[in-house]
């Protein structure tokens, strides 16, 4: 039997009593709930005047992407196969939910979520949707392969092809090269 070894996540978690702030490994965390999350998402899937979607998916790529390239470059990770690890790692300790990542490449990759933080939100607030609502984690997942391949942000275009909010067991996302 093969084994395999697996890059443990190193979590250096702080508050300051003074501003109440969170930080984890240096970065500054919010604490959030399926209520406020799935708020959001919903301003975000209701929004006429701008692709709110869009929005909050770069606004997840952009900070996603800094905290998973800093983390790299501190503890110089650079296996393909670490990266990854730490990323599926980094998405639940942030309460997002369980992700695997199926199959990567620099080209093209597969991305299964076994629970899901906005997915199960939504239910529990709204009931099932016919459209995906997690554009977080179609900002994460973006992030995640531009970190892990060492490509700038916008490099992937990710597009969830089954939905927990829709029915599905799972999740899944298909990532692609731009």
């Amino acid at each position: 039997m093969a084994m395999t070894k697996h890059t443990e996540l190193v979590l250096d978690r702080r508050f300051d009593p003074k501003t109440c702030r969170h930080s984890i490994n240096g970065q500054v965390q919010v604490l959030h709930c399926h209520h406020y999350a799935t708020l959001y998402t919903q301003l975000a899937n209701d929004c006429g005047m701008l692709d709110g979607k869009r929005l909050l998916a770069e606004v997840s790529e952009d900070t996603f992407y800094n905290i998973l390239r800093d983390y790299y470059a501190a503890n110089n990770i650079s296996n393909i196969e670490d990266r990854i690890s730490i990323a599926e790692q980094y998405f639940a300790i942030s309460g997002l939910g369980k992700m695997t990542v199926r199959c990567a490449s620099p080209e093209s990759g597969e991305v299964e979520l076994s629970t899901s933080h906005v997915d199960q939100g939504w239910i529990k607030k709204w009931g099932h949707k016919d459209q995906p609502v997690n554009f977080i984690g179609w900002g994460y997942i973006s992030a995640m392969f531009s970190a892990v391949f060492d490509k700038p942000t916008r490099a992937y275009s990710v597009t969830e092809t089954q939905s927990i909010v829709s029915g599905a067991e799972t999740s899944r996302f298909e990532v692609v090269a731009i």
